[in-house]
């Protein structure tokens, strides 16, 4: 069963306002293992455009570490808050996937400006995904002034005592509030993007399907937000080279979840 064009429903670039409300269905607890199965071979199929956004995640890694190398309580804040609004950059892997479901050709140009087949409500969401990393990082800030008890060291004094469980009350404070903040941030983007690019979902509508798909598929989400954090984590490791790779696999996977998740419009 396919679902009918946007671009045929809605030209204006606006949600469509007769939409109904998605249908969340229910998966079983190995299929975000399939999700990364389906995101490697989109990656496969059309390598040149997918490792072209892979290379902008990694640059923009890189970049940021460069830039607050010497205020590293910074980057912790914003490397977790890059993977917090991470579901926004991806929307040119979600359309590469879309196009290769449809038996479009692979190409880069059309997936650049796929965010104005429903800026509005894109615009929407990103100002709350803006929101939620501002006050994460202003909270990170808040957990190092509370609980960080020895002199401030350098980056790699942190990274040591992370590494060596030292200070443990810090490290409890920070990653519980990071998981929250988090939480927060996975809820809302489960299948939102994909759902407002795809339908022209409007924004409130599709936050509130990804929370509802979390709260039906409560396993396989904590299957799915592991995977993530092990592929990202293995992307930090690698000196965000890793990136290059592991976010269009993410990213492509992201869109089969929604696939999975959310039940087709009817034929028109």
């Amino acid at each position: 069963m396919t679902e009918q064009d946007p671009s045929n429903r809605q030209a204006s670039g606006e949600a469509d306002p007769g939409l109904p409300f998605p249908t969340v269905r229910e998966v079983p607890l190995g299929a975000p293992l399939k999700w990364i199965a389906r995101g490697a071979a989109d990656l496969r199929a059309c390598p040149g455009p997918s490792l072209f956004y892979g290379l902008c995640f990694a640059a923009m890694g890189l970049l940021t570490v460069a830039i607050f190398l010497h205020a590293y309580e910074y980057i912790a804040a914003l490397a977790s808050g890059f993977l917090l609004v991470g579901p926004l950059f991806a929307m040119g892997l979600y359309e590469i996937s879309r196009r290769r479901e449809r038996g479009e050709p692979c190409a880069l140009g059309p997936t650049l400006t796929v965010w104005r087949r429903n800026l509005g409500n894109i615009g929407v969401f990103a100002v709350v995904l803006g929101v939620v990393l501002l006050v994460w990082a202003r909270a990170s800030m808040v957990v190092f002034a509370l609980f960080y008890t020895d002199e401030m060291p350098s980056l790699d004094g942190l990274i040591g005592q992370i590494l060596e469980l030292r200070n443990l009350e810090f490290l409890g404070a920070y990653f519980g509030v990071g998981l929250v903040f988090a939480t927060i941030a996975f809820a809302a983007s489960v299948v939102s993007v994909p759902l407002m690019l795809d339908r022209n979902q409007d924004a409130v509508s599709a936050i509130l399907a990804s929370f509802a798909a979390l709260l039906n598929n409560p396993g396989p989400m904590l299957v799915w937000a592991m995977l993530i954090v092990v592929l990202s984590a293995i992307g930090f490791a690698t000196f965000n080279v890793g990136f290059v790779v592991l976010m269009p696999v993410i990213g492509h996977a992201t869109w089969h979840a929604y696939r999975d998740l959310i039940e087709p419009l009817p034929p028109a």
